[in-house]
């Protein structure tokens, strides 16, 4: 490699560039990361993840959502909350987070350079900075971690104030009193019900007769009745026809006649592979329709040997949590260093109100599968700590093998889903039965205590194992009386 400028070049700095110039620095390699964006952190920390996640928790503390059962939908108004209420908060976690970021790349000796890449041989790509220069760099090996950036169709008529993408939204400068949501994804859903916990009247449109496919219909229906029961407007089967600015109003004419009109409209559906820019085609790595980049799921190499790619530039399930993994494995295949496998089962995180979260097969998987099962459930009202908190609404589900007792998913909905999941996650990969869950003791009082709750309800109807059973041990024979000694008799005569 010593005839290259780098070992390794990474194209973005998100979590999967993250991770893998941190492995690669730990190896003692160089390793430059490029980035077009003044700030290391990529679409992530700056208008995903983190940004997403972290008004999510300003919008519940701000609201005093986790009080109302208590204290009434009044306990907190909107009215005292403003948009920048919500990014300072914002921003000093970003700030936060970039400073990690630039620190753990320093600590490991990695360079960085800000500026558009793009492929101009089999080893070498050209970088345009911000100030007007180029510069050529040559290495040994590739990764490409662009991420993804928002879809905008010419029918939307963005203005970047008032009808805006996932980017944008962020950047608003008040809180609307109405808004439209196109596209019940993740990233819609997500941001339909914070806005709705903030008494804003939410309006989400879904051209399909069903959202969220991945996850399990039990749980979707139960989401699906607590945001309804929250004041989110979900219309599903309702394609989108027209979108005009009034001015005044944004106005949604659905194929089936109906109008919704709101102040701002946050248009969702869907993201599309950063590529375009890279000039993929001078070496030959190919994209789908949505410029996203095929590769081998055990090594992350595209078709081009010395070139990988890894997150959500690569698709399915696009989460800065595998992410971070794929990055990693990636780094340790091109430089010809053993890694440890990635594990089957991850868990998926909606970070929505509720929270949902899911690890493992859904009912419907197993229903395809024609598996035999059984299934545990555990409302967070049965738990104490569920009174304690307040909380009204969440379940717990669990699905076991009737053949091996094995725990084959869990879905979560509700307070803490995507931290109490972690649990089902280990004992799936650990490959545990329904058993683990009956035997084992969960503080008191947890919402953690539902797994305890689901594991027994599916116990008591499962067949119980033959080394469980009480074996019934065979009938001793009474001892026959001894006959008294005759003197004995003659005494009592």
């Amino acid at each position: 490699m010593s005839e290259y400028d780098y070992d390794l070049v990474i194209i973005g700095s998100g979590p999967s560039g993250r991770s893998a110039a941190i492995q690669a620095g730990k190896l003692k390699r160089r390793v430059l990361v490029i980035d077009r964006k003044d700030r290391l952190g990529g679409v992530s920390v700056h208008t995903g993840t983190i940004p997403s996640k972290t008004l999510r928790e300003t919008v519940l503390n701000l609201s005093g959502w986790r009080e109302r059962s208590f204290y009434g939908r009044s306990y907190r108004v909107k009215d005292q909350i403003s948009a920048e209420d919500l990014k300072a908060r914002l921003h000093m976690t970003l700030d936060y987070e970039v400073d990690v970021l630039e620190h753990q790349f320093n600590r490991n000796h990695v360079e960085t350079l800000n500026g558009k890449a793009k492929f101009v041989g089999p080893h070498e790509i050209e970088v345009a900075t911000e100030a007007g220069d180029t510069t050529r760099i040559t290495a040994a090996k590739f990764l490409i971690g662009t991420g993804t950036k928002t879809y905008r169709p010419d029918y939307v008529p963005f203005n970047g104030k008032t009808v805006v993408d996932g980017d944008e939204f962020l950047e608003m400068e008040e809180i609307p009193r109405s808004l439209i949501v196109i596209g019940a994804g993740v990233i819609g859903v997500e941001y339909a019900t914070m806005f709705s916990a903030l008494d804003v009247r939410v309006t989400l449109i879904e051209p399909r007769d069903t959202f969220l496919d991945f996850i399990d219909r039990t749980l979707i229906q139960d989401f699906t009745h607590q945001i309804r029961e929250n004041g989110v407007d979900l219309r599903l089967g309702s394609a989108v026809e027209q979108i005009e600015d009034a001015g005044s109003h944004i106005e949604v004419t659905l194929e089936n006649g109906r109008h919704v009109r709101g102040e701002m409209l946050l248009f969702a559906a869907g993201r599309m592979g950063a590529t375009d820019a890279l000039n993929l085609k001078a070496v030959g790595v190919e994209t789908d329709h949505r410029g996203r980049i095929n590769v081998d799921r055990k090594s992350y190499q595209t078709s081009v040997p010395h070139i990988y790619a890894a997150g959500d530039v690569i698709g399915h399930p696009s989460l800065a949590s595998t992410s971070l993994q794929q990055g990693r494995v990636a780094a340790c295949h091109a430089l010809d260093t053993q890694s440890l496998p990635e594990s089957p089962w991850f868990p998926y995180g909606i970070y929505s109100v509720p929270e949902m979260s899911t690890c493992g097969m859904s009912e419907e998987e197993l229903k395809e599968r024609e598996i035999p099962y059984e299934v545990g459930v555990a409302r967070f009202r049965e738990t104490s700590r569920g009174h304690i908190m307040g909380l009204e609404h969440g379940m717990l589900k669990m699905l076991f093998s009737l053949k091996t007792r094995r725990v084959l998913g869990v879905q979560i909905v509700g307070e803490g889903a995507t931290e109490l999941i972690h649990i089902a996650q280990a004992v799936l990969n650990l490959k545990g039965t329904v058993d683990y869950f009956v035997q084992n003791t969960f503080n008191y009082p947890t919402l953690a205590e539902a797994y305890k709750i689901a594991g027994l309800d599916a116990f008591n109807r499962m067949p119980i194992p033959e080394e469980f059973k009480v074996k019934k041990s065979a009938p001793k024979a009474k001892a026959a009386k001894a006959d008294k000694p005759a003197e004995d008799k003659k005494d009592k005569a």
